[in-house]
C-alpha cells in the first residue's frame, strides 16, 4: 500500500479543470437538523436508510423506507431559489412538493407531523 500526497493531485493540471464547478451542499448546521429529524424517524421505525447527492444546482437528502425503493422524502436545497423563499423544500415520493421556504427547521416541521400523524 502507498501513501499519496493529496495536495499534489488537488494541484495538478488534470484536476485544475474540474475545480472550477461549484457544488452545492449542506451545511454542518443543515445536516445536524436533518439527521435529527432522521435519527428520531429511524428510532420509531418508519425510516431505514438515506441517500445524499451534492449536485452543481441543488443538494437533496433522500428518506427511504427500504434501500432498494424509491425515496420517501426528498429534502432539497436550492440556492438558485433562496430569493424566492425556496431555498428548502421537501418533495414526496410522488414529486409533490410539501412544503418550501428559507427556513430549514420550518420546512422539516412537515415531516415532524407526517411522523405523528403515523404514529395516532
Amino acid at each position: 500500500m502507498s501513501v499519496h500526497n493529496l495536495a499534489k493531485f488537488r494541484n495538478s493540471k488534470t484536476h485544475s479543470n474540474t475545480t472550477n464547478v461549484q457544488i452545492v451542499s449542506f451545511n454542518r448546521s443543515e445536516l445536524n437538523s436533518i439527521l435529527q429529524l432522521y435519527g428520531q424517524m429511524v428510532a420509531n421505525g418508519i425510516w431505514r436508510d438515506y441517500g445524499i447527492s451534492h449536485l452543481s444546482t441543488f443538494a437533496v437528502f433522500s428518506v427511504f423506507r427500504r434501500t432498494a425503493e424509491v425515496p420517501l422524502y426528498q429534502i432539497e436545497k436550492h440556492p438558485s431559489l433562496a430569493g424566492r423563499d425556496a431555498l428548502y423544500q421537501v418533495k414526496s415520493m410522488n414529486g409533490k412538493i410539501l412544503k418550501r421556504g428559507n427556513n430549514l427547521k420550518q420546512v422539516l416541521k412537515v415531516l415532524d407531523k407526517k411522523r405523528l400523524s403515523l404514529i395516532s
